[in-house]
């Protein structure tokens, strides 16, 4: 009977995860040029996953999916201590600032993204006109048209949305420390400076080390951010690993090559959270034998 209640549940999970998993490792291991049931369908064992280590575009797009990694990552994390010390101070309206610091990362990506697109129109975004109302450039420039400032501010677009959660988690951390230890280093003399790297940092080191796993992961697998605000461009200069694989997929019609460069995603955020995982561990075992 209990077998019989859960049979819809397990129905759906097939159907939704189970099966595309399985239908994308079937596709990697072969040529499909074409997503109809009836293409012609060649097995190549795995002449794609060969093919992806000595493919330039795809080399290019893991340069910059690193890029975006390592710059977004830190700076959301920078940015997100800031903004939990903030939100942990006694503040009036101390509500409102967590509502407002909440409020990117409640909207959509696609929503965001989009709306960060419109800000930088170079023909008739806001930021052109307030940038050059205040005379701080002399006339409306391309933001997303060369490679360089579009990758930049697709990072700004990226860390305006998901500091929120690094800020959060900051707060979280701060409401455990003890204040029985910044008023002992008050007392001792040390100013609010000295106290926040001697005190508040490293006990916040676990949080942080968290925060870092998170965004890590979703930072190396971005694609809607990237493909809402620029599709790639230009020149392929913001095209991501994942904007590549859907790219080579749905784009030119090569299933199967795009499905293997999605598995190689799918072990590289494997190793980086098992990797983060022994550290976290590692440090967790090192901080309590202390």
């Amino acid at each position: 009977m209990a077998a019989l209640l859960l049979l819809p549940a397990a129905v759906v999970v097939f159907g939704l995860v189970t099966y595309p998993v399985l239908r994308t490792v079937w596709l990697s291991f072969n040529r499909v040029l074409s997503p109809m049931p009836t293409a012609p369908v060649q097995m190549v064992g795995f002449q794609n996953f060969i093919n992806a280590f000595t493919d330039s575009d795809l080399i290019a797009a893991t340069g910059h999916t690193i890029y975006f990694t390592l710059v977004s990552t830190a700076a959301e994390i920078v940015f997100g201590v800031l903004l939990g010390q903030l939100m942990a101070q006694k503040l009036r309206f101390r509500w409102l600032l967590r509502a407002a610091i909440l409020m990117p990362w409640a909207l959509p990506t696609v929503v965001s993204a989009s709306m960060w697109r419109y800000l930088l129109n170079a023909d008739y975004g806001p930021i052109n006109a307030l940038l050059t109302q205040l005379g701080i450039i002399g006339s409306y420039r391309s933001w997303l048209g060369t490679p360089t400032s579009a990758m930049n501010m697709i990072i700004i677009a990226d860390v305006w949305k998901n500091t929120s959660i690094a800020a959060f988690f900051v707060l979280a951390g701060l409401a455990v420390i003890p204040n029985e230890l910044r008023e002992a280093a008050s007392v001792d003399g040390a100013g609010a400076v000295r106290r926040f790297f001697s005190i508040t940092l490293p006990l916040l080191r676990p949080v942080i080390m968290v925060v870092l796993v998170l965004r890590t992961i979703e930072a190396f697998k971005v694609f809607d951010i990237v493909y809402v605000m620029t599709r790639g461009g230009p020149s392929n200069g913001t095209q991501t690993v994942a904007v590549y694989a859907y790219q080579t997929a749905f784009s030119n019609q090569n299933f199967g090559y795009g499905s293997a460069i999605a598995l190689l995603i799918v072990v590289v955020v494997l190793l980086l959270a098992v990797a983060y995982i022994r550290m976290l561990s590692t440090g967790g075992t090192s901080d309590g034998g202390r």
